[in-house]
Formats: structure tokens, C-alpha cells, sequence
């Protein structure tokens, strides 16, 4: 395991944001979503995530996430993605990150 410092955990800009559309992603390589959050006042962004295995898009809508919005932008196919959406992978399927009780969209992981 690399240890990192203090200062390179706080360029990471993770934060909260709420899911408000999901649509089937057919052109990607492995089957996935592309998904739109809300970050509040850091704005809209749209993602791909391969989240199919364990979540029907009406699991997902309006469900609030963790997303790094500071990666550069990522092109998949035809479909350019903005940030992560963070989540664990398991052998049934990716899990998505969420928060325990809902906090304002933009707010950062402390």
C-alpha cells in the first residue's frame, strides 16, 4: 500500500449529488448507464458507470451519491464523462457510494 500525504487528499474534490436522469448506455463496451447528478452549486454532470448488475434505473433515480469531480473529462465510446461516480466492487456487482441521511448537493467529503 503507498501511503499519500495530507495535501494529496484535499486535491481530490469529492462531494455529494443527486442522480436526475439515468438512461441505457447499448454503445459501451460492458453494459452501463449513463447517468446526469446534480452537484449543486458545482453544476450538472454526466457520468457512465457500470451499475446494471445490481440497480434498475428506478433504484437509482434520485438517490444521493459521491461523485470526484475533479478527474479530466473521460471519453467512453461515444459519450463524454465528467466525473467518478465512486462505489465498491463486489462479485455480484459494482455498489454504489451514498451518504447515511441527506446532506446538501456539493458538499464535500471531510
Amino acid at each position: 500500500m503507498d501511503l499519500i500525504e495530507w495535501k494529496d487528499f484535499e486535491k481530490i474534490l469529492m462531494v455529494t449529488g443527486t442522480i436526475i436522469k439515468i438512461e441505457k448506455f447499448p454503445e459501451a463496451r460492458k453494459p452501463a448507464y449513463k447517468i446526469w447528478v446534480d452537484f449543486g452549486h458545482y453544476g450538472k454532470l454526466k457520468t457512465s458507470a457500470q451499475l446494471v448488475k445490481l440497480y434498475q434505473p428506478e433504484d437509482l433515480i434520485h438517490k444521493q451519491i459521491i461523485g470526484i469531480i475533479n478527474f479530466p473529462e473521460k471519453q467512453i465510446g461515444p459519450f463524454r464523462s465528467q466525473f467518478l461516480l465512486t462505489g465498491f466492487e463486489t462479485e455480484d456487482g459494482i455498489v454504489i457510494t451514498t451518504v447515511e441521511r441527506p446532506v446538501p448537493n456539493g458538499t464535500k467529503i471531510t
